[in-house]
């Protein structure tokens, strides 16, 4: 059913026009950001997040309560029916040029919707001004009831981002060579940069994972995550210069064994998730957590064998229950670890590289970097009024996050700790599934500072 041209639709499809960056892990909730990045007084306009739009995930089980029906009015849906809506993408940054094509949400309920959680399919295509291409597909399904939830994260990206060393700290901490010496034809290098670090890549990515609900809110499962950068392009870097410039990506692919112009991660997770969120769109009540063990060995064709963890907690409270918009305090704290052998640069622990590429206000994705990754935000979510049938809020949040390097000048995590904060606005889009587009203004340390558009919230 294709929604005809409204007030939502039309900032829905700006929404969309947003700029790709460095993939995250496979999400089960679809989001728009875009960043305006100023460190100190040099200005820099990045993406930092994958362009997708967002439908219906209301979460109503079997047990759900009055409270949690008033929350979500799903009123009119219908199972086994497909919600289409094909939306253009038009947009602009520095890094990629203008960016044109076209983009798709679907839902469709397996089951009844009242005891079914709606399933969604992102779909975009899109080229850039600079010869880039950008397709994405993801989708989030569940069967009648929610016996089984299926995540999927399909991307290939021809684009570019900037990196800055590892390690949280000031930039005379982050040592290029991660505290290590690189020589080069005689040439010993240990030194540091105080300036990002831009690279052009290919990227591919598959992933898939099957969760089966054991008991009410809990589900186990396994899945298959395949990361292939190919072509990459260190911009700074340059080895026939007199004075050769050495950049993080190249010293730390060369000490540690990784081609420097591609590379592969291949694994299995095991996952045990944890979601009693009213609404996983816009949740007022309710927690969720994840625990991710991933291997990735050389057989699955992983360049080197290596382990990680993703450890993630989330609290929703309502502090005006009862009320059709209730104002809500939200937490969130996660830590995403190398647990074992080494995994390559781009992959590693970084800012905006959660589920839902929502870390980090304040700062543009990929801006800390580490072999382990600490997070943790508060969002204070108010409802203001109700503008032309549009009801608006607004956000106010707070973060800190820090990262590890390891090396013989080891930062280790907690070291130093970057924080961040931030001011919004909400305007509900889609009222019966609580969808908002928020536009939020960020601070972080250093001078740094990042304008968001996004749809749905932050966590």
């Amino acid at each position: 059913m294709t929604k005809p041209l409204t007030l939502s639709t039309t900032l829905s499809a700006l929404c969309l026009a947003m700029s790709i960056s460095q993939p995250v892990l496979a999400s089960n909730e679809q989001t728009v950001d875009v960043a305006v990045n100023n460190t100190n007084t040099k200005q820099v306009i990045t993406a930092t997040a994958v362009t997708e739009s967002a439908s219906a995930e209301p979460k109503i089980t079997e047990q759900a309560s009055s409270k949690k029906a008033a929350v979500i009015d799903n009123d009119g849906v219908e199972a086994n029916k497909l919600y289409f809506t094909p939306v253009p993408v038009i947009g602009y940054n520095p890094a990629n040029g203008t960016i044109y094509g076209v983009g798709a949400s679907a839902s469709y309920y397996f089951g009844e919707p009242k005891t079914t959680k709606v399933s969604n399919m992102i779909a975009g295509l899109a080229k850039t001004s600079l010869g880039q291409s950008i397709f994405l597909f993801k989708s989030t399904a569940f069967t009648a009831n929610n016996d089984w939830a299926f995540l999927g994260d399909w991307r290939y990206l021809d684009t570019s981002q900037p990196t800055y060393g590892l390690g949280t700290g000031p930039d005379s901490s982050k040592l290029v060579t991660s505290g290590q010496e690189l020589e080069l034809d005689d040439d010993i290098f240990s030194g540091t940069y105080d300036k990002n670090q831009m690279m052009e890549f290919k990227y591919f990515r598959f992933y898939e994972t099957a969760l089966k609900r054991i008991q009410g809110d809990w589900y186990v499962g396994l899945g298959y995550h395949l990361d292939l950068y190919k072509d990459i392009k260190d911009n700074l870097l340059d080895l026939e210069a007199e004075e050769k410039v050495v950049t993080s990506h190249y010293s730390y692919s060369k000490l540690n064994g990784f081609d420097e112009t591609g590379y592969t991660l291949s694994g299995l997770s095991l996952n045990v998730m944890f979601d009693s969120r009213d609404n996983g769109i816009n949740p007022r009540q309710g927690q969720y957590a994840l625990a991710s063990y991933r291997y990735n060995p050389e057989f699955l064709g992983s360049d080197k064998k290596s382990s990680t963890l993703w450890l993630e907690y989330r609290k929703f409270h309502s502090l005006t229950p009862g009320e059709k918009y209730p104002d809500v305090l939200a937490f969130w704290a996660f830590g995403n670890f190398v647990t074992s052998g080494e995994v390559p640069y781009m992959t590693l622990p970084a800012t905006g590289y959660d589920q839902y590429a929502r870390s980090g206000t304040g700062y543009v994705q990929g801006r800390f970097r580490g072999q382990d990754y600490a997070y943790v935000g508060l969002e204070y979510r108010k409802h203001f009024t109700t503008m032309w049938g549009i009801p608006v809020g607004g956000v106010a949040q707070i973060n800190a996050s820090t990262a590890s390097a390891t090396g013989p000048n080891d930062i280790s995590l907690g070291q130093y700790i970057k924080p961040g904060y931030g001011l919004g606005l909400r305007f509900m889009l889609q009222k019966k599934t609580g969808t908002n587009l928020g536009i939020d203004f960020g601070r972080g340390a250093d001078g740094a500072s990042a304008l968001y558009v996004r749809l749905n919230e932050n966590f």
